[in-house]
């Protein structure tokens, strides 16, 4: 996947792709309900058998994703977990892990790429060697 970099500092809003990583040394463990912020009243709550058929074992990575502005989409990300009401879902299974605190997250800037280019790209890879996506995306397409 390349090298990814672990300091956002306080630049100019840069663009990229993040990863979301976890120990698959132990089964997972899901809670019965997401404590992801509520966006419009809809709870983000998703049945155990959804999150055990979008499980991918074996793969470390449980969600790609992308953004115009890194430190922007990583702090929306980091709130949505802390239960705040942000409009943007993407990786939300992710916080229904019984123990999120040991997951990792990577970024990497990618200022001469278009981000979604490089997101799609790190998808179709993923896919070629799990035969779906990461646990966390697509999740409107639970279990395929």
């Amino acid at each position: 996947m390349g090298a990814f970099r672990g300091d956002l500092g306080a630049r100019a809003a840069i663009g990229g792709v993040y990863v979301v990583a976890c120990d698959q040394r132990q089964p997972p463990e899901f809670l019965n309900a997401n404590p992801g912020g509520q966006f419009k009243g809809k709870d983000p709550t998703v049945a155990d058998a959804a999150l055990r058929a979008n499980w991918v074992t074996g793969a470390e990575v449980v969600y790609i994703g992308k953004a115009d502005e890194l430190r922007r989409r990583l702090r929306q990300f980091g709130d949505f977990g802390a239960g705040k009401p942000i409009g943007h879902w993407g990786g939300r299974l992710i916080w229904q892990l019984a123990q999120p605190g040991t997951l990792l997250v990577a970024w990497k800037e990618t200022p001469d790429r278009i981000p979604r280019d490089v997101e799609v790209a790190l998808l179709d890879r993923f896919r070629a060697i799990y035969g779906k996506p990461p646990f966390a995306n697509d999740p409107h397409r639970l279990g395929a």
